[in-house]
């Protein structure tokens, strides 16, 4: 597996794995004997990124990846996050404390089994918080040698900047691909661009919408996250599904699938862009490992482009109250 490098020098595999879905919002749960497995098959294929959060279970899937990596600690770069408040097990709204973060740093230890997070993500912005005083918390912790790097989630590019004046930002997970291009114009690109810090894209495959197998006839779970999404509506998969064609028009003269398409491109935008796509099957790990080794040419990329600007998304990414979460 190729490598690369996100900020001031943290190396990983130029494809992560995110480990949201083994046990979280997709309406079903991979038995955790099969999602230790299903990691410990991606470590023995390359990948040494591997992305968590306390809120994923909550809890239960820090301890999934913990058990999992823990034999191969030493060969693997684990990220997960803070940023919620919890009721009764349950999320509750933000909490970017440096109190709050102090514990759950503690606690995200414990659970994962390790002796330092190698990067530690703010999951979400807190208006009621000074964004200095959350990379001033996180600088402690680095400091301490509980933490060895500082992300952010979703955040704003005038965000960005205050809080790496702070604390150098290595990483910052924004959610971007083909059918969700806002870290072109919001700024978040030229901030990554300007201050050298890496962007890993989360939902690089669009929830799975663009691996080509959904459709508007698909149904989803009422406990799937994505039933709530603006664009998993059957109208909006209708009409988005012309980007799904156009990708697979495009794998079809590269003998690759549409999934290995949409992550090839991500990859070809800039070098320290590391997508993070996840699932529970292990012949859709390989597929998507295989876009590691897919290459567009510039023309490829540029007729992709132009076909892919004609296209016009259906739907918002989130609904109003988590839109409001992000770009802080």
């Amino acid at each position: 597996m190729k490598k690369r490098i996100l900020g001031r020098g943290l190396e990983v595999s130029a494809l992560g794995f995110g480990c949201m879905g083994l046990n979280f919002s997709y309406g079903h749960s991979l038995a955790t004997g099969d999602s230790v497995r299903l990691i410990r098959d991606a470590v023995e294929r390359g990948v040494t990124f591997f992305d968590t959060a306390e809120v994923y279970g909550p809890f239960t899937n820090e301890e999934i990846v913990g058990e999992a990596l823990r034999p191969v600690r030493d060969q693997v770069v684990i990220a997960t996050k803070f940023g919620f408040r919890f009721e009764d097990g349950k999320q509750a709204g933000l909490d970017s404390r440096p109190d709050n973060i102090r514990r759950v740093a503690d606690a995200s230890l414990k659970r994962l089994g390790i002796e330092a997070i190698d990067l530690f993500y703010q999951h979400r912005v807190d208006p009621e918080v000074p964004i200095e005083d959350v990379a001033g918390a996180v600088k402690d912790l680095i400091a301490a040698g509980k933490v060895r790097h500082f992300g952010m989630s979703e955040p704003g590019a005038a965000t960005v900047r205050r809080a790496h004046a702070v604390q150098p930002v290595t990483a910052l997970q924004n959610e971007y691909s083909l059918w969700t291009r806002g870290p072109e114009t919001n700024g978040i690109l030229a901030a990554c661009e300007e201050l050298g810090i890496g962007l890993v894209p989360y939902s690089p495959l669009g929830k799975g919408f663009l691996t080509g197998a959904m459709s508007k006839d698909s149904k989803l779970a009422d406990n799937d996250f994505r039933k709530n999404l603006p664009r998993f509506t059957p109208d909006a998969m209708e009409k988005n599904q012309a980007l799904v064609d156009l990708i697979t028009q495009v794998g079809q003269a590269k003998k690759a699938t549409p999934a290995q398409v949409a992550l090839a491109w991500l990859l070809a935008q800039k070098p320290w862009i590391v997508p993070i796509p996840g699932t529970t099957k292990l012949h859709r790990l390989e597929e998507n490992l295989g876009a590691a080794d897919l290459s567009l040419t510039a023309a490829e990329l540029a007729d992709l482009e132009a076909a892919a600007a004609k296209i016009q998304v259906e739907g918002d990414r989130y609904p109003e109250r988590l839109m409001k979460m992000t770009g802080l």
